[in-house]
């Protein structure tokens, strides 16, 4: 692709921060408010640490956490909800419970009043739990049956061994041990206001929206648990663990590489280089793997943040027969980008794909409020984005091909592949030392 097709974005442009305000609660609640008025709604996301909650009481809890309240039912939440034009629901990451939510502007101040209701009166009624648990085990259930899920559960397991990140989804038999007085508990221990943080954003007075939010959520009190996680384990790279799934006629590649967290100075460096080797359509790996080589649809690699530590994430669904050729050709661009520098062309565009998404992503009301949601869940404020955009802009050729030597070897990677073990293991040993997986 020629410079001249690339779009005309100035790399050293700054980025234009929209009006915020910022308050912490007496009950330590974080309250951040931003001004986007593009259209006339209210984007809100909650944060609550969860990292130490026993797994599928968390996982659980996060899916029946708007099943009723001391006065309203799940009914009556929706109802009432719908009545401004909005709607809250739940999820869990491995270190935080997440509440997502909008409604119309104007129904802000009774959005916050039923997320207060649900925080400081839950009731996990025993039918409506039941009816959640009933629900995730067959989403469980449903899972455990799809390549994907199997193959990250097990790259997990590889990656961080005994660290509690290395079991994020919790066996169907778990979840239904779970009784809504445990729920009852965890919440009372663990939805704590210390350590949360609540973004909201839209057509709104920034502080006008914290003093609503204080009316609502200050009878939000208890103190905070501790949360911190231990930093997670150094990948150890190791022969290929081979996971069999006989009569598979697909193989899930699935690789992890070792990363920095979003304010190491060597982050935005790292980016550009995982972009280069396959972090968007017009990467290395992506332009080998599918549109000359024809091996899979959709190769994908990103960097995963968590707060005990980050990695580089590559994953490729291939058919059983091209297993070997696909893991050769993945090695190989790893091999490359390691290797050798990049070409100036091959950066710019990189740069401008990155600075361009950086803008994109922060152009809606939901994605500014996942944004800051996201980084206040670091630390770190939307300023972080005009220091993130500035070092995308002046990341040097050299410092790409130094992460890229650092952190993208093959010899680094932890490899697990999933698949017809009887026909991809000869293939697969043939380019490097392979270990199976035993049951």
């Amino acid at each position: 692709m020629s410079d001249k097709s690339l779009p005309d974005l100035v790399p050293d442009a700054k980025l234009k921060l929209p009006k915020q305000a910022e308050r912490t609660l007496p009950g330590g609640l974080t309250v951040i408010a931003i001004r986007r008025t593009s259209v006339p709604l209210v984007e809100l996301r909650l944060r609550v640490p969860f990292s130490k909650a026993p797994l599928a009481r968390a996982t659980l809890l996060s899916q029946a956490l708007f099943t009723g309240t001391g006065t309203m039912s799940s009914v009556d939440i929706a109802a009432e909800l719908q009545a401004v034009g909005g709607g809250l629901s739940a999820g869990l990451d491995p270190d935080r419970l997440l509440v997502t939510g909008n409604a119309l502007a104007s129904g802000l101040d009774r959005m916050l009043e039923i997320l207060a209701a649900v925080l400081t009166d839950p009731a996990y009624p025993k039918s409506e739990v039941a009816t959640e648990r009933d629900r995730l085990v067959d989403h469980l259930q449903v899972a455990l049956q799809q390549p994907s899920h199997l193959a990250r559960t097990a790259l997990l397991k590889r990656m961080y061994g005994k660290h509690p990140y290395a079991v994020q989804t919790p066996e169907p038999e778990q979840i239904q041990a779970v009784r809504p007085t445990q729920l009852r508990s965890l919440h009372a221990d663990r939805v704590r206001p210390n350590g949360a943080v609540l973004v909201l954003v839209g057509d709104i007075n920034p502080e006008k929206a914290i003093d609503a939010a204080e009316k609502a959520l200050g009878s939000w009190t208890g103190p905070g648990r501790d949360e911190t996680v231990p930093g997670t384990p150094p990948l150890e790279s190791g022969p290929v663990l081979l996971v069999d799934r006989p009569g598979s006629v697909q193989s899930s590649l699935r690789m992890a590489l070792p990363a920095v967290s979003r304010t190491d100075p060597k982050y935005a460096a790292l980016q550009l280089a995982n972009l280069i080797f396959g972090g968007y359509f017009s990467s290395r790996w992506v332009e080998n793997m599918r549109e000359d080589k024809g091996y899979t649809y959709g190769p994908q690699t990103s960097i995963e943040h968590y707060l005990a530590g980050s990695a580089l994430m590559v994953a490729a669904e291939v058919a059983t027969e091209v297993t070997g050729p696909s893991m050769l050709e993945t090695l190989y661009e790893l091999g490359r980008i390691a290797s050798l520098p990049p070409g100036e062309e091959e950066l710019e565009q990189a740069r401008r794909y990155a600075l361009g998404t950086l803008r994109l992503g922060m152009s809606t009301q939901a994605g500014l409020a996942g944004l800051a949601s996201m980084y206040a869940s670091f630390g770190l404020r939307l300023q972080h984005l005009s220091e993130h955009s500035a070092a995308l802009a002046t990341v040097t050729l050299e410092e790409v091909a130094e992460v890229a030597s650092e952190f993208l070897a093959p010899s680094r990677a932890v490899t697990v592949v999933l698949g017809d073990a009887a026909k991809i293991a000869g293939p697969l040993a043939a380019l490097t030392p392979v270990e199976r997986d035993l049951p």
